[in-house]
């Protein structure tokens, strides 16, 4: 009880010390009161009329002096007002297609138009006096250059009042940076301070929406677990604490981005996400507080912590899966689940494998797109014994069509007759009448598991295929409805019909596939079957109009495969392969209609 009560004390004075200068922007240092148990007071936001109005970025970066940050992979600065990594983009990354697009900016500093920044620092129990750096704190570079991966950086402070700060800061050539605040007391008393790590970000950041994708607060928790809080969820719970957590991480995760907090594996914290409101401006953080820290008359003490800020690289991140061989920062760091900052899903085990084989085959041959058809391939092979006894009992489907049509007019007005002796004759020739859905049923896990690799993984994003498909994890650029590009109008801009007219090339090539392979097969007796399989083909080339064209390809390829495999199976059973006068009839029957 003495410990959690002088927890709270600590996070009282934080929010005291913390609350921003009138006419500063809207500060998260922690006026968020960094894992504050319920009930524990806090600092009031300012009000809307004491925000500034927010600055071009440049503006805001060149507001005080910065030390940069240059990696291979990173670029950015250093705020040595507050000492924040608040100024971060991901050289590696663009926003659109075009290599001379602007690179992906991660962090923005406090006063620019949206935010989001790493903090760390002390904070005092409740009732102490002693002068604390704070997010307006100006703090000196020992020495002078660049913070990279060959270069730490060292800040130092002094209070005035006996009291030394120094934090070091190291960043190595992927997207951790490490650490480490020290602080020496040649004071006249001893001093007890808690430290804390945040991060916040200002403004509620555009989302994709999806049910399969996680966008908002993320962490494990220790025993607690994986915790995922939307923006929409913390600003009606306002705030979710998590009390005495040992080896857990937190962050903000977007699609492909995330930041994360990530203490030492045995440092016990109280840990908390929150919302807030400044004048109309949302702003999250997450944030914890670890167990106090004492500085004895000529004594020291530190504490050392480490911040992901990039892309959620699964060989960078860390992939948890047997065999898996992607260690990452998950592995070694001795993480606790840090692989689920990428969002699997609950199918992870199917999810996680498509990863794998596609990611191998990728950096067999360099192109995602060719490591589709190969995985396709793959999986054609893993399920081929299943596929050649479904084959095998629809090429015995197509054998017994004669004996169904002599059956239709023996019994032609005795249904219950006539699905008696079909009975009879499928028990006979050994036939399961639903072996047909087997092909289709085993894709269904495997176009999932294919689908969210597509969606959720960095790896695919802008991974170009050939000709027109330049980014795999996109919908096909290509529209038939403007002759695919000769006609210069979009006509998915036209009202109320327009989100239908997107039909792209390779989902029409899928369409012309799938219509191949329902033609090999033998026409079901049911007209009302017959009529669904007819018209299947072109509802699902409108429908896969808008997926991902990595999916499209791999389902047209599919396809493919399937018909030779189907061909062949037939062949081998002694039933002629009628595709080609299925077409020819399907034609002629068309031009009887009309």
């Amino acid at each position: 009880m003495e410990k959690q009560r002088a927890a709270q004390q600590a996070q009282q004075q934080a929010a005291k010390q913390a609350a921003p200068a009138p006419g500063a922007s809207p500060s998260a240092t922690p006026s968020a009161t960094p894992g504050a148990p319920a009930g524990t007071a806090s600092a009031p936001n300012q009000p809307a009329a004491n925000v500034a109005p927010a600055v071009s970025r440049e503006a805001a970066l060149a507001a005080g002096p910065r030390v940069k940050i240059e990696t291979p992979r990173l670029a950015g600065s250093i705020a040595l007002k507050g000492a924040r990594i608040d100024d971060l983009a991901l050289t590696q990354f663009r926003e659109t297609v075009d290599p001379k697009s602007p690179p992906i900016e991660l962090f923005s500093p406090s006063g620019s138009a949206n935010p989001y920044y790493a903090e760390f620092g002390w904070v005092g129990a409740a009732g102490s006096n002693v002068k604390l750096p704070d997010a307006n704190t100006e703090w000196q570079q020992e020495g002078s250059g660049a913070l990279t991966p060959s270069t730490p950086v060292t800040l130092k402070w002094d209070n005035g009042e006996g009291l030394t700060f120094r934090r070091t800061i190291s960043v190595d050539e992927r997207y951790l940076f490490s650490i480490k605040d020290d602080v020496s007391n040649v004071g006249g008393a001893p001093v007890t301070l808690y430290p804390f790590a945040l991060l916040s970000r200002h403004g509620t950041p555009h989302v994709e929406g999806y049910y399969i994708l996680h966008e908002g607060l993320i962490g494990y928790l220790g025993d607690q677990g994986l915790q995922e809080k939307t923006y929409a969820k913390i600003d009606e719970a306002k705030a979710v604490e998590f009390k005495n957590v040992i080896n857990g991480w937190l962050g903000i995760t977007d699609k492909y981005w995330a930041a994360a907090l990530l203490p030492e594996t045995n440092a016990q914290l109280q840990a908390r996400f929150s919302a807030n409101v400044v004048g109309n401006v949302h702003t999250y953080q997450t944030d914890y507080l670890e167990d106090a820290r004492t500085i004895p008359i000529g004594g020291n003490a530190s504490v050392s912590t480490r911040l992901f800020a990039g892309a959620k690289e699964a060989r960078t991140v860390g992939i948890n899966f047997p065999f898996a061989g992607l260690g990452g920062y998950n592995q070694q760091l001795g993480l606790n689940h840090f692989d689920l900052l990428i969002d699997w899903g609950w199918f992870y085990f199917i999810t996680k494998p498509m990863f794998l084989a596609l990611d191998f085959f990728f950096h067999l041959v360099g192109n995602f797109g060719i490591a589709i058809l190969l995985v396709t391939v793959l999986v054609k092979l893993l399920f081929l014994p299943l596929a050649n006894k479904s084959y095998a009992s629809m090429a015995k489907m197509k054998a017994i069509q004669p004996q169904l049509a002599a059956l239709k007019e023996r019994h032609p007005d005795d249904k219950v007759k006539q699905q008696q002796e079909m009975m009879e004759i499928y028990r006979k020739e050994k036939i399961n009448p639903v072996a047909g859905c087997l092909p289709v049923m085993l894709q269904i896990p495997v176009f999932f598991s294919l689908y969210k690799v597509l969606f959720v993984t960095i790896e695919m994003r802008h991974a170009p295929f050939f000709g027109w498909i330049h980014d795999l994890s996109a919908p096909d650029p290509t529209n038939i409805f403007n002759l695919f590009g000769l006609i210069h109008y979009d006509p998915t801009a036209i009202p109320v019909l327009g989100h239908y007219l997107v039909l792209g090339a390779w989902p029409v090539v899928m369409g012309i596939t799938m219509w191949f392979q329902m033609k090999l097969n033998p026409q079901p007796p049911d007209p009302t079957q017959q009529m669904i399989f007819t018209w299947m083909p072109l509802i699902f080339t409108f429908m896969l109009a808008h997926f991902p064209a990595g999916l499209v390809i791999y389902w047209a390829w599919n396809n493919t495969l399937s018909v030779a495999q189907q061909a062949f199976i037939m062949r081998r059973n002694g039933v002629k392969v009628e595709l080609w006068d299925n077409l020819r009839n399907a034609f002629s029957r068309k031009k009887k209609a009309a």
